[in-house]
């Protein structure tokens, strides 16, 4: 099962799922894309489930849930990649932002893990859980407060899981990708005194990064097969990663000096 299908990480990791033989059921709120992913799989002979559902309604995910369940069984593997972006200083967004970005990033795999949780508990054979939430779950800058404070959120939902499912041999990972070139920033809520500018140069990052939603879906797959608790993707998830567990003190510093480098290049 993957979620955020249509596009960006979900897309990837749900072609290489099927690429590799699996059965895969996708859910994404954007139908038409949807649709269009479950036509280009079905297209290449896999054998592929699509319906849209909302990850922010939890009565949405219930019924996808027994409606994939009957078509597929019980799932072996849930990837939660759906997501959005809010991008700017806490003091410039809204409550409708942290709403709009909590709702989708947290509360959305949190629907989604509980609907799936209680079937693959039942079946009594195991599974795997992969949250995929971000490099900033390890150090938020400013810009992306709203964004960064689901993400840890999401970490830390995704500690608590394992502790709990790891007696039904339930396996969970959070992956957190560093900045990957996907549609979010289109979608993205931008604040601030010059939001296309801040599109735009995030944008212009996110290209010379290069960071391919394919490398994250192979790290999300090598996960679960693995059972890799914490999966940095990416130079600077790395780098965070370390940081925050070495050097806490000195993160605010870190992101000085890549603002002041992100704004010559």
């Amino acid at each position: 099962m993957v979620t955020g299908a249509a596009s960006g990480i979900g897309r990837a990791t749900a072609r290489l799922l099927a690429r590799r033989g699996a059965k895969v059921a996708l859910c994404d709120v954007n139908q038409e894309k949807l649709a269009a992913v479950g036509r280009e799989l079905l297209a290449e002979g896999h054998a592929v489930w699509c319906r849209a559902a909302d990850v922010t309604q939890s009565g949405e995910v219930e019924q996808w849930m027994a409606a994939a369940g009957g078509a597929l069984g019980v799932p072996d593997l849930v990837v939660n990649a759906a997501g959005v972006l809010v991008l700017g200083p806490f003091s410039q967004t809204t409550p409708d932002d942290w709403n709009y970005v909590i709702d989708v990033n947290l509360k959305g795999a949190a629907n989604v893990c509980r609907a799936c949780l209680r079937p693959m508990v039942a079946r009594g054979t195991g599974g795997y859980v992969v949250n995929v939430a971000s490099a900033s779950a390890f150090g938020t800058q400013s810009e992306l407060a709203a964004y960064g404070a689901t993400k840890h959120a999401l970490f830390g939902l995704s500690q608590a899981l394992s502790d709990e499912l790891d007696a039904h041999r339930i396996g969970v990972s959070v992956v957190c990708p560093g900045f990957v070139n996907t549609p979010i920033l289109e979608r993205a809520r931008v604040r601030g005194d010059d939001p296309e500018g801040i599109r735009r140069a995030a944008g212009e990052l996110l290209r010379k990064r290069r960071l391919t939603p394919e490398r994250v879906a192979e790290r999300i797959v090598a996960a679960a097969e693995r059972g890799i608790a914490v999966v940095p993707v990416g130079l600077e998830a790395r780098a965070l990663w370390w940081l925050s567990r070495l050097t806490p003190t000195y993160m605010r510093s870190v992101f000085r000096v890549a603002r002041r480098f992100g704004s010559r290049t």
